[in-house]
């Protein structure tokens, strides 16, 4: 594709070089630079690509996307200066892969938590629909259950030009949906900047990420931006936030609850051991839904996928009927089997609404006591640990603190920060740095028809200690404790 058909509709200046130039790569990394590429100089919090265009020429790139100036530059490259080198990264993706976000159903989800939950319960319904259906998001990027060749750089959503590459490689195996995780850093950072949504999803607004935005306002107006930028809005009416999504949306919004009045309201609702069951109105039409993921959070998230189905054209049997079958999603509240009559769970629970949540979900339905096992990560938010701490106090029978991914933290650091909150309260508590012991505490100290609790780390199979990352699991390490008794 010509260099000059990638810059369209871009603002640039011309630097040196031609801009008809053929360009059969992009990216950002000049490590991955191949042959006849346009390298891409992004600014980022942690580094700055523009001081690799030397190296990103020495692999192959002819041209370079600046947003400010560089020296020692071949005057055989192509040097274009763009006023937002991330902007521009996200259309010149967009294009390079033929606009792809424009030829299939995309669904934004964004909030502090619910995301991966409430995208995996939507492509289920979907796909039980018999719509191929594509998923981005934390625990994979798949299209139909297969994992997009794509290469997953980011956790959750990817950058602008894998997301791009991601959304062409769905659209060749012909599905009619892509239902996404848009995280507050991604909207902030342009990643999901040229996305034609169709419907943007609000699930929640609660205390996290404040190392990288400073304040909640901040935190909260980079979750608004996707209510600029899709055709419909789903927004949880039982968070204020909600009321601003109302006034600030680019299309028509829509709303779920269950306290507050909602376009989806759930009602009569029964919490159980393995599911909730509740009464859905929507407009003149009340259906009983079963669900098997237990806990009030569940009920919401429920809510949220049936709302989304709904705006995507199926009618609330078919999506009811998708829902039943559902069973959960790996590490959120997902229960490990054992024969000793404990309810151990494995959540990916890491801020304080999320902790709380499930704890108050457990409480609900434990026979006995609830143990809850978990730690902070580090080079993260410091302000939420003994906020976390003291919840896990106030809420459980016995609290062991841990590890979780120190990263280049002290452990023991984080573990005292968190027991600064435990202190307020009079939950007996002890702390252990190593999580496998941690876990193996809590277990030892669970009886029959108690509830121990594994937060923190979910669905994730590593452990982040300094430089090195390690493999660990806390379901393998759940099921190594009762296969060992």
């Amino acid at each position: 594709m010509k260099l000059k058909e990638l810059l369209k509709n871009l603002p640039y200046e011309l630097i040196q070089g031609s801009d008809n130039i053929e360009i059969e790569n992009i990216g950002w990394d000049s490590r991955r630079v191949k042959p006849n590429s346009l390298f891409i100089c992004v600014k980022n919090k942690n580094a700055d690509r523009h001081d690799y265009a030397a190296s990103a020429v020495l692999n192959g790139a002819i041209a370079l996307v600046i947003e400010h100036d560089i020296e020692k530059i071949s005057e055989d490259i192509t040097v274009i200066k763009v006023p937002d080198s991330k902007k521009a990264m996200a259309k010149i993706a967009s294009i390079y892969y033929n606009e792809p976000s424009k030829k299939f159903n995309l669904i934004g989800i964004t909030g502090t938590n619910g995301k991966t939950s409430v995208t995996y319960f939507v492509s289920k319904i979907l796909e039980n629909a018999g719509r191929l259906t594509g998923i981005i998001g934390t625990i994979q990027n798949t299209v139909g259950g297969k994992e997009l060749k794509a290469a997953k750089l980011n956790p959750t959503t990817p950058d602008s030009i894998e997301l791009q590459e991601s959304f062409n490689e769905i659209v060749s195996e012909g599905a009619s949906d892509v239902v996404m995780e848009v995280t507050s850093s991604a909207l902030d950072k342009g990643r999901v900047y040229e996305c034609d949504f169709n419907i943007g999803v609000f699930t929640n607004l609660t205390q996290d990420h404040l190392e990288e935005h400073g304040t909640m306002e901040n935190y909260k107006n980079a979750k608004l931006k996707l209510f600029k930028m899709c055709q419909k809005a789903l927004a949880n009416a039982d968070d204020i936030v909600s009321k601003e999504i109302k006034e600030i949306a680019s299309g028509e919004v829509y709303t779920y609850g269950i306290n507050e009045p909602s376009d989806f309201k759930a009602f009569d609702i029964i919490y159980g051991l393995d599911s909730v069951e509740f009464s859905l109105k929507f407009m003149n039409e009340i259906k009983r839904v079963k669900f098997n993921v237990p806990g009030k959070f569940s009920v919401y998230n429920a809510l949220a996928a049936i709302g989304i189905c709904y705006l995507s054209g199926l009618n609330l049997d078919t999506i009811i009927d998708g829902l039943k079958d559902i069973k959960g999603v790996p590490g959120r509240v997902e229960k490990i089997h054992n024969d000793k009559g404990i309810l151990a769970i494995v959540d990916y629970a890491h801020s304080p609404d999320s902790l709380e949540n499930i704890i108050k979900s457990m409480r609900e339905i434990a026979d006995g006591k609830v143990i809850t096992v978990f730690g902070c990560g580090g080079n993260r938010d410091k302000t939420k640990r003994p906020i976390m701490g003291e919840m896990a106090g106030r809420l459980s029978d016995y609290v062991v603190i841990t590890s979780d991914n120190p990263r280049k933290e002290d452990p023991k650091t984080i573990i005292d920060e968190i027991e600064q909150g435990i202190l307020k309260t009079n939950c007996p508590y002890e702390k252990c740095e190593n999580r496998k012991e941690a876990i193996f505490k809590a277990l030892e100290n669970a009886g029959i028809g108690d509830v121990v609790i594994i937060a923190g780390k979910g669905h994730e199979t590593y452990q982040i200690i300094g430089d090195t990352t390690i493999h660990f699991d806390d379901r393998e390490v759940v099921r190594e404790y009762f296969d060992k008794i």
